[in-house]
């Protein structure tokens, strides 16, 4: 199935019944008073996230949400019945937002858990609703009002554990499909992978962390260059992020900027999100340099002085094949380590 992970949709609560103007008409009644009933709510539109859904592909082509009407009141009392409320499930991990303000309407990261988009209107008053003792013979009712109704953007951040971030063609696919059953597309050639990938990754005694393999970054992704915000909008679900960098496509002069590239990317892209999902910015989360392909000869060679460099620069550094899987084990028991230690730190913070 294609990967669709944004959609814009036009949403309308069902509009609600009108009330009824009616009197009681009976046979030995006289003067049987006023019997109109309420017209009946209409129905809300109500998001849910549905651990069954992956894409948004569905609301590519349903375009239009629309809930039930309320119906009408009626003579001798009788109330319109409620108009139905429309259930529509999306992936977990979906994000609403009104398209013509721009506000986050809400954030659907859990499995189960509902938001109501556009309310239904309230039905209207029957004539019974206004009698009393004063006004026995009201002639008066109100119409139902109308549901609300806006356009949505409904925008999927994949929930992973891990996400693997590189320039194109650094070898992140291969590496997810070394230590996962996942099967990214992996060729020799930049931007091979043009939609977000998971893979799930077991580790012994049952531990289990999931990875995402995302599109590869060049400079001006912020401003969407290349496929930039379709990618980096679901780095920020991610806890843990492994850089990977290829010696082989850079020369030494250059290693350094290139990886630069990447870190003012996060960077400038949590300058410029109007809402945060996560209140840790991208470039303050756990990051582990990972140089790849170490199994070519030209790499082994050069792989000592560059992971000096950037462990001056901070950072842990790991070397990896993920042709022969050297060096992967160590690699996803210290991302298995960090995600434990993050874990413990929120509910510290919690508590």
């Amino acid at each position: 199935m294609k990967f669709i992970d944004e959609a814009k949709v036009y949403v309308k609560g069902g509009d609600g019944g009108d009330g009824c103007l009616s009197f009681r008409r009976e046979k030995y009644v006289p003067r049987g008073g006023p019997d109109g009933g309420n017209g009946g709510k209409g129905g809300d539109v109500i998001f849910y996230a549905d651990p069954d859904h992956n894409t948004l592909m569905d609301y590519r082509y349903r375009k239009h949400l629309k809930a039930k009407v309320g119906t009408h009141g009626r003579g001798k009392d009788q109330h319109g019945a409620c108009g139905e409320d429309l259930l529509v499930p999306v992936p977990v991990g979906t994000v609403i937002l009104d398209k013509t303000t721009g506000d986050c309407l809400g954030d659907l990261a859990q499995a189960g858990q509902k938001l109501v988009v556009a309310h239904g209107g309230r039905g209207g008053w029957g004539n019974a609703h206004y009698k009393s003792s004063r006004r026995q013979a009201p002639r008066h009712r109100t119409f139902g009002d109308e549901g609300e109704e806006r356009e949505i953007i409904l925008e999927l951040k994949l929930l992973a554990d891990v996400g693997l971030v590189g320039l194109p063609n650094a070898g992140k696919s291969s590496f997810l499909s070394a230590i996962s059953a996942a099967h990214p597309k992996v060729a020799d050639y930049p931007f091979t992978t043009k939609v977000p990938a998971l893979g799930v990754v077991a580790l012994s005694d049952h531990r289990t962390f999931t990875v995402a393999d995302l599109p590869g970054l060049i400079e001006g992704a912020h401003e969407g260059v290349g496929l930039g915000i379709q990618f980096l909008r679901h780095v920020e679900r991610t806890r843990v992020l492994l850089h990977l960098v290829d010696l082989s496509t850079v020369a030494d002069e250059d290693l350094l900027e290139s990886f630069k590239v990447i870190e003012t990317e996060l960077k400038e892209y949590d300058a410029g999100r109007s809402e945060r999902i996560d209140a840790t910015s991208l470039a303050d989360r756990p990051r582990l340099v990972v140089i790849s392909k170490i199994d070519l000869p030209d790499v082994q060679v050069r792989s000592y002085a560059a992971s000096e460099a950037f462990k001056r620069l901070g950072f842990e550094v790991f070397e990896i094949s993920s042709f022969n899987q050297e060096g992967t084990t160590a690699l996803l028991e210290r991302c298995w380590q960090l995600l434990h230690e993050e874990s413990k730190d929120s509910l510290q913070e919690e508590a």
